[in-house]
């Protein structure tokens, strides 16, 4: 089964990268590629404190469920909020990814794991997440910073001496960062993104409708129709909800640039995030950025006519990497396989083992 020693040691670590998001979680196990792609959604009994629910299924319980269960996120902005939830959610999607060679081999094997973390994010918050990570059953974390692993996953040369710019809009926070020689020369965390674009279109049907909607259709319709700038084909979808004064249900029919205008500020935040990022870059990489381009990562760079948006406002190229929703776990992944010439990249909690 095994060729050697050294492919049965890799089979037995385990050793799985993963990128702990606002909104989705994904999991990447080595020389398996992406086993897990869920949304980070926990379900709570709030009278016994049990867990009930994890990921996909905990989702479809967002909004539907008592007053006793809570289906909440543990991860607010891209730092935990709820550090024993988080542990658990961990716990589960380790041991979900571990499973099989719990099957063979009868027992479990605690992996050595990369997580991507927001640039901003303070020592504290590092240390939150690394913590959670160990006590899930980890045995060696390292922590690598979303811009570089989003740089890894669309295949950026960023460990030349030339610059690389990467706007990486997830759920929870923008990061925007130009790199060069394997390290961030300047970068941006914004705790604008995905999630606050769902939020302005619940406060927009507020304001114009008197209309209560929940979260998941917010998004559906930012999905469907939303956009940074305005479209030239016009577009409609039904948007329902509860109206605030008759306490009825309701639908009303909305426009693809009434969307636009409710996202129109967070979008123009995301922006000037880019170009105070500019400004600070050294002249001799803003060259190389000039000829390359700015390059769209996660999942909020999906919104329609954004790369147009800021191609228009910076005067620069502006692309959408290949499949930008898995790039962190895609580019963490790449480090997993390549360690021993990426290691320098992450910041680790202790040396790691190679074999």
């Amino acid at each position: 089964m095994f060729k050697s020693a050294k492919n049965l040691f890799s089979f037995l670590s385990l050793d799985m990268a993963i990128d702990l998001g606002t909104a989705n979680s994904l999991v990447y196990v080595k020389d398996r590629g992406i086993i897990i792609n869920e949304p980070s959604v926990v379900a709570v009994n709030n009278k016994t404190g049990q867990i009930l629910a994890i990921g996909e299924e905990a989702k479809k319980m967002v909004g539907r469920t008592p007053s006793y269960i809570t289906a909440t996120r543990p991860l607010v902005n891209g730092v935990i909020s709820d550090f024993e939830v988080t542990e658990q959610m961990l716990k589960y999607f380790i041991e979900k990814s571990v499973q099989g060679s719990k099957k063979i081999f009868g027992f479990g094997y605690n992996p050595r794991v990369i997580i991507g973390i927001p640039c901003g994010v303070t020592e504290v918050e590092r240390k939150a997440v690394r913590d959670a990570a160990k006590s899930a059953g980890a045995r060696t974390v390292f922590l690598i910073e979303e811009p570089l692993a989003s740089a890894i996953g669309a295949k950026l040369p960023i460990q030349e001496a030339g610059g690389n710019f990467i706007v990486d809009i997830g759920g929870g926070t923008t990061e925007v960062a130009v790199i060069s020689m394997g390290g961030i020369v300047t970068s941006r965390s914004l705790r604008i993104a995905g999630d606050k674009l769902n939020d302005d279109i619940v406060q927009f049907a507020q304001k114009e409708y008197k209309l209560l909607i929940g979260e998941r259709t917010a998004e559906q319709i930012k999905i469907s129709i939303g956009s940074a700038m305005p479209l030239k084909e016009k577009k409609e979808i039904a948007m329902r909800g509860r109206n605030l004064v008759t306490g009825l249900p309701e639908e009303v029919i909305v426009f693809n640039d009434d969307i636009q205008r409710a996202l129109e500020r967070s979008v123009k935040q995301i922006v000037s995030a880019i170009k105070t990022t500019i400004e600070e870059t050294p002249p001799e990489l803003l060259s190389d950025v000039m000829t390359n381009g700015i390059f769209l990562a996660g999942g909020g760079s999906l919104l329609k006519g954004l790369d147009v948006l800021i191609a228009k406002e910076t005067k620069m190229p502006c692309r959408i990497i290949d499949d930008p929703m898995t790039s962190v776990v895609r580019g963490s992944g790449i480090a997993l396989e390549n360690i021993e010439t990426l290691a320098d990249l992450m910041a680790k909690d202790e040396e790691w083992a190679i074999a």
